[in-house]
């Protein structure tokens, strides 16, 4: 994987500072569009798993993230009471069989072909749940209450407050970000970024390069299902438009925004996505062109994304400071 320089690190460690502290200070608004923005992060990272490492682009892998709250909603979404211990892997777990299921089908394409099967199986489960009347049909769920997060009859966390539920979010984007920095590093990341560069020397050195697709597509699949069951639990309600070919636009924008094959680049593009669809339509009514022309000017100005900008911003305090030391 490209290796996240020490301008990067401090950058991220600046990052996460001030996602700690802003809670305290910031308006209850503002808190909740930063767990919107987080949980959006863990979605866009999961997919640059796919992108941006493996080299396998996908419209359709919203429908994991709408797998991922649906699971939530059909089997606890009725509950008064329910724990995180069980709803999580059951969300988990049935996004990852559709991500078996989906990816055994799709890998044995390419280019074009994979992008349109994906989009196909996709749009599959999102007219199911459009036409679902047994789980609500367009209309979407809704989910009565926060899973509770015990240890027996101890409660370890109050979801429903919302600061708890901003550090709980914030929490496990950290472990993805972590998790998928630590795969990327053994030799699993080392041969699905050989097979984005080259998948048949990859085949000639003896690797089963389906296989490692295909647990790519699981991976990246499962985690996208973790923000669908984050999102779900957040906003107590799902929408068939989780799953549609739309929201998996909008994500893959959001990693070329931020920058391709970098795990920190979707972060930066999450942010700098949801500011900008907050922010732009108090200046104009015709805020999508002007968000259109932004996206146009980076991906032409900044063919690395918005994340390239990081290490050269703070290069030159690094710089700075070792004149005065010099000095």
């Amino acid at each position: 994987m490209q290796k996240i320089t020490k301008p990067v690190q401090l950058f991220l460690l600046i990052a996460l500072g001030f996602a700690l502290w802003f809670p305290s200070v910031g308006d209850e608004f503002y808190v909740e569009l930063l767990i919107n923005i987080m949980i959006i992060a863990i979605f866009a990272m999961s997919l640059d798993l796919l992108v941006g490492y493996t080299g396998l682009v996908s419209l359709g892998h919203a429908a994991f993230f709408g797998i991922g709250a649906y699971g939530l909603g059909i089997f606890f979404g009725e509950m008064n009471q329910y724990s995180i211990w069980a709803a999580l892997p059951v969300s988990l777990i049935l996004t990852a069989l559709a991500a078996v299921v989906i990816g055994w089908i799709s890998i044995r394409t390419s280019g074009i072909y994979f992008i349109m099967l994906t989009l196909a199986l996709a749009q599959m489960f999102y007219y199911y749940f459009f036409e679902s009347k047994l789980y609500g049909g367009d209309d979407g769920m809704f989910i009565s209450t926060k899973p509770d997060v015990n240890f027996g009859s101890i409660q370890l966390l109050d979801l429903g407050n919302e600061h708890t539920f901003y550090y709980f979010t914030l929490g496990i984007l950290v472990v993805v970000f972590l998790f998928l920095v630590m795969i990327l590093r053994a030799p699993f990341g080392q041969v699905i970024t050989g097979i984005c560069a080259n998948e048949q020397r990859v085949r000639s050195l003896g690797y089963a390069t389906q296989r490692y697709k295909l647990a790519s597509f699981v991976i990246a699949g499962t985690l996208a299902g973790l923000a669908g069951f984050l999102e779900a639990a957040h906003t107590g309600f799902i929408t068939p438009s989780y799953l549609g070919w739309h929201e998996s636009g909008n994500i893959l924008v959001v990693v070329i925004l931020g920058g391709l094959g970098t795990l920190y680049g979707p972060i930066i593009g999450a942010v700098a996505l949801v500011l900008l669809e907050d922010f732009l339509p108090d200046i104009t009514e015709h805020w999508k062109i002007v968000l259109g022309m932004i996206i146009v000017c980076v991906v032409l100005f900044l063919p690395n994304g918005i994340s390239s900008l990081s290490g050269k911003i703070f290069r030159i305090p690094s710089q700075i400071m070792k004149t005065i030391l010099r000095g």
